[in-house]
């Protein structure tokens, strides 16, 4: 086996998703899968897949493929999800309400240990398995319930100001939803996601490609009578009168 070597960053971003797919695979009962089908299952293709796991020191075997369960361990062991991380969910409202009760996180690694909100309604009410406490009392929560990712939820006005308490309470890794980009010091890592922006990315597709793809048909009919006409023989003109 090939020594691990240093993983680009791009490929940490594809790491999950193979994760996902030998997962699936897992559950049908595979002991081994192909590049092919792990980059189908993935969405990228064969070359890239046997590239980024190379990084792993795993190579698989000509004519078998990959040991599923032997890659997951080494998935896990990249990523760091030997034991589960401790979340704190910061903003209770309908997002964070919904990620503290999304069931699938246990299963990959994260457990939601607190949540916090500044509404005096929400303070002292449960969401998922955990009780809202106040942002005022958020690094000491933090600290005592040793959180290690921190996941925003608040409005764009609050993000950074709670990201900065959470970096204070020793969090360093931050998930922020916030549609604002927040600012963290060396060593915190952070990862943005903005709905917004992606739905605007989707949009661009949907204009330039899909939606042009759309037009085309109606285009082409529109020039048809135009086209028509020009190759019309003379011989259908009406007669000049003499």
């Amino acid at each position: 086996m090939a020594p691990a070597r240093r993983i680009p960053q791009a490929t940490v971003a594809r790491l999950p998703l193979y994760l996902r797919a030998l997962d699936e695979i897992a559950a049908e009962r595979e002991a081994t899968i192909s590049s092919e089908t792990l980059a189908a299952r993935a969405g990228v293709n064969a070359a890239q897949v046997r590239k980024d796991l190379s990084y792993l020191g795993s190579y698989g075997t000509r004519g078998v493929g990959y040991d599923v369960a032997y890659l997951v361990m080494q998935i896990n062991r990249q990523l760091g999800l030997g034991e589960a991380h401790r979340v704190g969910i910061i903003g209770a409202g309908r997002l964070g309400q919904a990620l503290a009760g999304y069931g699938g996180l246990p299963a990959r690694g994260f457990e939601v240990v607190a949540a916090f909100d500044n509404d005096p309604g929400k303070i002292a009410t449960s969401i998922g398995s955990v009780t809202i406490t106040s942002v005022s009392t958020m690094p000491d929560v933090l600290r005592r319930e040793r959180v290690v990712v921190a996941v925003i939820t608040t409005p764009a006005s609050a993000a950074q100001s709670v990201a900065d308490l959470a970096i204070e309470a020793g969090v360093r890794s931050i998930l922020n939803f916030a549609p604002t980009t927040v600012s963290v010091p060396r060593g915190v890592a952070i990862r943005q996601v903005d709905l917004g922006i992606e739905l605007q990315i989707l949009s661009f597709y949907q204009e330039h490609q899909i939606g042009a793809r759309a037009r085309r048909p109606e285009a082409d009919a529109a020039r048809r009578p135009e086209a028509d006409a020009a190759r019309r023989p003379e011989a259908d003109a009406a007669p000049v009168a003499g």
